[in-house]
């Protein structure tokens, strides 16, 4: 599993954990071991609260509920996910192919392509010992699917020396 996918799955293991412990703290009488045949009767979440105070009371089905909605929702988003996924092909003569994909779903970053395609430029000048780059080509668009549109761009580069 990739950093970011543990990254990603850690928030969502921490809630499910939480819940769990939300179900264990709560006045419901049941067994806390799963024993006798499956399925079960009755509901999968307990009709049982968790009393915050005297006057704050949450339903536990409610904060199951609402535990997912936001668990699907960071899944989603992923708010520490790079908003431009970036892929590199090298050809001969120092010669570079770039092609950016944005996040599906974010909330920012719609103008960042081409800023992110030259900080990439510059780290493959830095890495090589180059002295410089040359744009050849570059180009900014949508990609259309059933999930929304994405924004994309491509480019050529050529790594310089003096």
């Amino acid at each position: 599993m990739t950093p970011s996918r543990q990254r990603r799955l850690l928030p969502v293991a921490v809630l499910s954990c939480w819940l769990a412990g939300c179900g264990a703290l709560t006045s419901y009488p049941g067994p806390t071991s799963l024993s006798g045949s499956l399925p079960a009767q009755g509901p999968i979440i307990p009709d049982a609260t968790l009393n915050l105070s005297n006057a704050v009371q949450i339903p536990l089905d409610k904060l199951v509920t609402w535990g997912l909605y936001a668990g699907a929702a960071y899944l989603i988003l992923d708010p520490l996910a790079p908003n431009w996924e970036v892929e590199q092909a090298a050809f001969p003569d120092a010669h570079y192919h770039f092609s950016l994909k944005m996040k599906r779903f974010y909330a920012g970053g719609a103008g960042e392509s081409r800023m992110v395609f030259h900080q990439r430029a510059k780290e493959l000048m830095r890495q090589g010992g180059y002295d410089g780059y040359q744009v050849l080509e570059y180009s900014e668009g949508m990609e259309s699917s059933v999930l929304g549109s994405q924004r994309v761009s491509q480019g050529v580069i050529r790594l310089t020396r003096k």
